[in-house]
């Protein structure tokens, strides 16, 4: 059977060829975009993040859920220090959820009451962000001048150590809880993860559509 690791990695493979092409991201990377357009990405993160680590925090105890809560994961102030540097000290007077960011939002406090479904989204956020996010990081730094300390702070893990031993660690615990599944339960989980994505990819969507209409 292919471990539980594998199984969601390659749950969303078609859906990463189907967002291939034009993409918020590609305009991104691109240099197309300006700092403030780049900083609603920073906020809609926030907003994300925000409900994914209050949810983690409600789950700390969890002898299921929480084999997947690491605090020094925690987004919110990495994300608090880029905004400010982007939009300055009145930015959260500047920042407000977009419609796709509520529906994401919504889903994962949802998740506060399944443990599989937490592990889900968390899985589809962090392991992308300790993965493809440091080549993001990377060209955005090119791309706008940030450095440690405000800017691009969100894919800085510096308490995680080793990015390469935490992933490991990471994909060793989700083989193990794939073990506790039954089939059921396990395909629900992968079709979580096939949903996260999806409400992750309408979220950047939203905001390629935003840039477009005031181009």
């Amino acid at each position: 059977m292919t471990s539980f690791s594998e199984a969601l990695r390659n749950a969303t493979w078609g859906d990463h060829e189907a967002a291939e092409g034009e993409s918020y991201l590609k305009e991104l990377m691109g240099g197309r975009l300006s700092a403030a357009e780049y900083g609603e990405m920073v906020a809609q993160h926030h907003f994300a993040y925000a409900a994914l680590d209050g949810v983690s925090r409600e789950l700390a105890d969890h002898p299921v859920a929480g084999r997947f809560v690491f605090p020094e994961l925690y987004r919110e102030p990495a994300l608090e220090r880029d905004l400010a540097t982007i939009y300055g000290d009145g930015w959260r007077d500047r920042i407000a959820p977009s419609k796709a960011t509520r529906t994401l939002v919504a889903r994962i406090e949802q998740m506060a009451g399944w443990p599989g479904g937490y592990v889900a989204h968390h899985y589809t956020r962090y392991m992308g962000d300790l993965s493809g996010g440091q080549f993001i990081r990377m060209e955005l730094q090119r791309i706008y001048g940030y450095a440690k300390g405000g800017g691009v702070d969100f894919y800085l893990f510096d308490q995680v150590g080793s990015l390469p031993r935490f992933k490991r660690e990471y994909r060793s615990r989700l083989d193990a809880f794939g073990e506790t599944l039954d089939e059921r339960e396990r395909e629900r989980v992968i079709r979580e993860v096939k949903l996260a994505y999806q409400l992750n990819t309408e979220v950047l969507a939203e905001l390629l559509d935003a840039v477009r209409a005031v181009a």
